[in-house]
């Protein structure tokens, strides 16, 4: 059974096999949903004659070389129209391409890709000749003949092969090794408590592990990429913790879960998200059912004894507040008379009992 730790170091899937990894990156973030192409105020530069590019946001590193294999989002409009005729975020699947490789229709885009870096977006002008060209497109995606395109792009990440191979021609093994040499760069970038760059390479082994290739498996295959792609989702949400990315953490969390509903290490990290966000209740099932198969584990009864304390702390708030609420009510105040009221009441006695005595005095004489 997988033990839970807290340390930082820990806390990640240790692998000390030595493997030769290929430069690559790869990032994640989708733009907010938009019908119309982004307004972009940022300079213009002309990457190709048909060509020309404007950064809505920077990217980092390197720039992919030809036979890079590439995998971007994209929003894609005719230019006259307006018209939105493809997007990949709605289908959240990125799209692959092997710069050379590209199909006819994509050369203008492919221009645009090979000249951003990982975690670029970028706005591209693309005219028709290095598009859809003369003709168009009448089937999917449809395109008018002679359109003009523009394109919201993000370079989501790309891994350099001298031999300009994509995943659909790779075998199942070289699928899982290139994974795996994602996963063991992100443990060393982790390490060295390099967050967001360690996740970018976990992202890139997810992204070789993709779920039209993990359909196909099944048996030994299937147990292999899992011991790779699980504690890639583990490694992910141990990052969006430290980050304060507690809803993306408890996804991560749960995608592993979905395949494994036992995993100790899953439920721990998402009892931790759920907790950071005051979901105690649904933390404290995850810590329980943690413990239940890791019972001696004192980092899973460290956070547990964290909700009790939480819990007494509340309770005894809402005892004080519930208190001045509904506590015995003040004894009121006696009013201060006027001392002129009271001295006419004590005249008005006394001639009173004068009156009776008076009476009384006159029926003995009678």
């Amino acid at each position: 059974m997988e033990e839970v730790q807290e340390s930082q170091t820990q806390s990640i899937d240790q692998d000390q096999n030595e493997v030769i990894t290929e430069s690559s990156a790869f990032v994640k973030g989708e733009p907010p949903q938009e019908s119309n192409p982004p307004k972009v105020d940022s300079e213009v530069e002309i990457l190709h004659e048909k060509v020309t590019k404007q950064i809505i946001k920077e990217g980092h590193g390197q720039k992919p070389m030809k036979y890079s294999t590439c995998f971007f989002h994209y929003r894609a409009w005719t230019e006259s129209t307006q018209h939105k005729f493809e997007d990949t975020w709605e289908e959240q699947r990125p799209i692959e391409m092997v710069l050379g490789k590209e199909k006819k229709e994509m050369t203008g885009l492919a221009i645009g890709v090979a000249n951003m870096k990982a975690g670029e977006r970028a706005l591209l002008r693309v005219g028709w000749v290095l598009g859809y060209g003369e003709e168009g497109s009448f089937s999917f995606p449809n395109v008018p003949p002679m359109a003009d395109l523009i394109y919201e792009v993000e370079l989501i990440g790309f891994d350099e092969t001298k031999e300009g191979k994509a995943r659909s021609d790779m075998t199942v093994e070289e699928r899982i090794g290139a994974a795996d040499r994602r996963k063991m760069d992100g443990n060393d970038l982790f390490k060295e408590e390099k967050l967001e760059e360690a996740m970018q390479q976990y992202e890139m082994a997810i992204a070789y592990m993709g779920d039209d290739f993990m359909f196909q498996l099944f048996g030994k295959y299937r147990d292999m990429a899992l011991s790779v792609k699980n504690p890639c989702h583990l490694n992910m949400a141990a990052c969006l913790i430290k980050l304060n990315r507690f809803d993306e953490a408890i996804g991560q969390c749960s995608i592993v879960l979905s395949e494994d509903e036992n995993n100790v290490k899953a439920l721990f990290r998402r009892g931790k998200a759920k907790a950071a966000l005051g979901q105690t209740d649904g933390a404290r099932e995850d810590f329980l059912k943690a413990r239940k198969y890791a019972p001696e584990d004192k980092a899973i009864a460290k956070e547990l004894r964290l909700l009790a304390e939480q819990d007494k702390a509340l309770y005894q708030k809402q005892k004080e507040i519930y208190k001045g609420i509904f506590g015995p009510r003040p004894e009121p105040k006696p009013k201060q008379s006027n001392l002129l009221i009271l001295i006419w009441q004590w005249l008005l006695s006394i001639f009173h009992r004068l009156i009776v005595l008076f009476k009384r005095e006159r029926q003995k004489s009678d």
